[in-house]
């Protein structure tokens, strides 16, 4: 039986260790690359059955016409969004499509009430003073979740685990989703509302909704226009799903509280990468890093052994599903 190949692009230590542990029951023969996916890497595909990529590797049309010369026969995404990938030109070359629909929910809804938390109370500002010697509390005046309204945006079940987590600090949460789950909803006492009424309303807007024609830039000029000035955003989904110049511009202006994203729409250049001796020249990203009301990390929500552990377990399924 011939041995299954797989090409695994942007990879990473902490990734490479647990699937080389699951592959242990599956037998496929893995080579890690440390480079991104995109249509200039696509021709190293060549010889392989399937290419598992993730957030930030790029399967438009030129890289999957690339693929299919490469006799390349599955895409297999360890991650759940495939906003990356041309399905149309993935269905007309014959190339199935498989991701991972649901690894944790609750690491990335945990890392987002940690977001949230940490930048409400300033915590990093907190952490830097006292690690030299600085005990002042100037500066550092946070507020009370209890009480507070939390607006969700997308019910999935990353979403639902964030409202439900929210709800354990006292918090009133209101819902948004084009597709409600209302029996959910009536069941834990939550309330779906209009998007406009949760945007005046909620004091924390956190993201949950995949990105899509209807979802891009939903946060934007006119949404934040519509918010209370001392909103907190949370952002854990896509980072398109807000235009990050109406961000810097709000912030500029003190039109929110503060923002905490764990991506960034221009994030594949930087995330994943050191660039502490080097000079960032996306101005945009570098704007945002000088607020000291912004928290960002890199796209790090994911990042549990519980999570990579059910990714690797359904990718590699996956692949032999597939393949």
């Amino acid at each position: 039986m011939k041995e299954t190949r797989i090409a695994f692009y942007d990879s990473h230590s902490y990734e490479r260790k647990i699937f080389d542990r699951i592959n242990s029951r599956y037998g496929f023969k893995i080579d890690y690359f440390d480079f991104k996916l995109n249509s200039k890497t696509a021709p190293t595909s060549r010889g392989y059955d399937a290419v598992c990529i993730f957030v930030n590797d790029l399967a438009d049309e030129d890289v999957v016409a690339i693929l299919s010369q490469n006799q390349v026969k599955t895409i297999a995404l360890r991650c759940a969004g495939f906003n990356n990938v041309d399905l149309n030109a993935c269905k007309a070359k014959g190339i199935s499509v498989v991701r991972v629909p649901a690894y944790s929910p609750h690491a990335i809804a945990e890392h987002a009430v940690a977001l949230l938390l940490s930048l409400t109370r300033h915590l990093p500002q907190a952490y830097i003073r006292t690690k030299t010697g600085n005990f002042t509390l100037e500066g550092l005046v946070g507020r009370d979740l209890n009480g507070l309204t939390a607006g969700i945006l997308g019910t999935g079940k990353i979403g639902k685990v964030m409202a439900e987590l929210l709800r354990g600090f006292g918090m009133q949460v209101l819902l948004f989703d084009p597709m409600p789950d209302k029996t959910w909803a009536k069941e834990k006492e939550f309330e779906y509302v209009e998007f406009r009424n949760l945007l005046e309303k909620s004091d924390v807007i956190s993201l949950h909704c995949p990105l899509n024609d209807e979802t891009f830039h939903i946060i934007n000029d006119s949404s934040i226009g519509l918010m209370k000035k001392d909103v907190v955003l949370i952002n854990t989904g896509r980072g398109a799903l807000i235009d990050t110049e109406a961000l810097v511009n709000a912030l500029k202006k003190k039109r929110i509280g503060g923002a905490a994203l764990d991506v960034y729409e221009e994030e594949s250049k930087y995330f994943f990468s050191d660039w502490s001796d080097q000079i960032i020249t996306d101005d945009i990203l570098a704007r945002l890093l000088t607020f000291p009301n912004v928290l960002i990390t890199s796209h790090q929500g994911f990042l549990t052994e519980n999570a990579l552990e059910a990714i690797a377990e359904v990718t590699l399924e996956n692949v032999k599903l597939s393949c």
